[in-house]
């Protein structure tokens, strides 16, 4: 994630490194296990969609995750939670280094999610949409058994069409709102937020997921900023009109989701603020970190199982996360 502060509003910096990985190699990067390496960060929103379906279709061992810690400077994302600051595979104390070594003139975000090429050090691609989209379509030899099919063929231009929306008012939209410099832009973002919310809510209330009756894209893209909203968005981007759990469908929406083997499993609620109060300094310049929202409300039942559907279709939960990259028990919202 990366973003740039104009005068008055905000625009976000997507000049993405758009290689692909794909099974044919066409842009010079085959499918090839063990070979590359999943950069993220668990606080950020646009990583988290990539350790989601990376978890949902089961690519743990196929395509192996380096996670960066929750704060970063104007460098770079540091590897501050490996043993001497150093990624343990790729060598390097910031992720900056590899997008140096495939370009030394790079001069974009350095964002995450990331996939680096682990025997040139390079980034190969940080274009975050298609990394999820590639994981379900180019990486499909490497599934797991039962894995879900989160961008159906059939379902494709929906979801699509769904993405489009929600990227524009609610993904971008709370950082729309939160890094407004004039109280127009700061107005016309929440407008545009909050009317998109209550469309969503519209849309939920008889359908337990956001396209067709299984979990796809669409409702990982959307769960990553609902995730956050009471724990950073709501007050830290002034996203006020009402929480989460101030928004009935969308709550049991998220908690729905939260509660979903691969979803809820790799959320941590102490990166996500840490890094949120803590690098947004222009935000937040007394750098205190808030100790709520209480999280227990995550594991209430949410009563969506009354919608019909079937979150994995014809496939069957993730296993539990690997010890290596189960997230620490900080908060008592850890779903079984």
């Amino acid at each position: 994630m990366s973003y740039v502060r104009p005068a008055k509003g905000y625009s976000r910096d997507s000049r993405y490194i758009t290689t692909r990985i794909t099974a044919d190699g066409r842009d010079g990067f085959p499918v090839e296990p063990g070979r590359y390496r999943l950069v993220v960060s668990r606080a950020c929103p646009w990583a988290q969609r990539a350790m989601i379906v990376r978890r949902l279709l089961g690519l743990e061992k196929a395509l192996p995750m380096a996670v960066a810690g929750p704060t970063h400077d104007k460098r770079s994302w540091t590897f501050d939670l490996d043993p001497q600051g150093r990624d343990p595979v790729l060598g390097i104390e910031r992720l900056q280094e590899a997008y140096f070594a495939r370009d030394p003139d790079y001069d974009r975000g350095i964002t995450v999610p990331a996939i680096v090429d682990v025997p040139s050090g390079e980034v190969v691609t940080n274009d975050y949409a298609q990394i999820t989209v590639d994981m379900s379509l180019e990486w499909s030899a490497y599934h797991r058994d039962g894995a879900p099919d989160l961008y159906p063929a059939a379902l494709r231009p929906e979801i699509d069409a769904v993405n489009e929306e929600v990227y524009a008012d609610v993904n971008d939209g709370v950082y729309r709102t939160g890094f407004a410099k004039s109280q127009e832009a700061y107005g016309a973002a929440y407008e545009r937020l909050f009317a998109r919310l209550d469309r969503l809510s519209e849309r939920l209330e008889q359908s337990r997921y956001l396209v067709g009756e299984t979990i796809t894209e669409a409702d990982v893209r959307l769960f990553t900023t609902l995730v956050r909203f009471d724990a950073v968005y709501h007050g830290h981007f002034k996203c006020n009109r009402h929480k989460l759990s101030e928004m009935p469908v969308l709550w049991a929406y998220t908690r729905d989701l939260f509660q979903t083997p691969g979803f809820g499993d790799t959320v941590d609620f102490d990166h996500i603020k840490k890094h949120f109060y803590l690098v947004h300094s222009h935000i937040n310049p007394s750098g205190i970190v808030p100790d709520g929202p209480d999280p227990s409300g995550w594991l209430e039942p949410h009563g969506r199982e009354a919608l019909g559907g079937r979150p994995f279709g014809d496939g069957t939960p993730p296993a539990p996360p690997s010890p290596a990259e189960a997230v620490p028990p900080r908060h008592p919202a850890r779903p079984s």
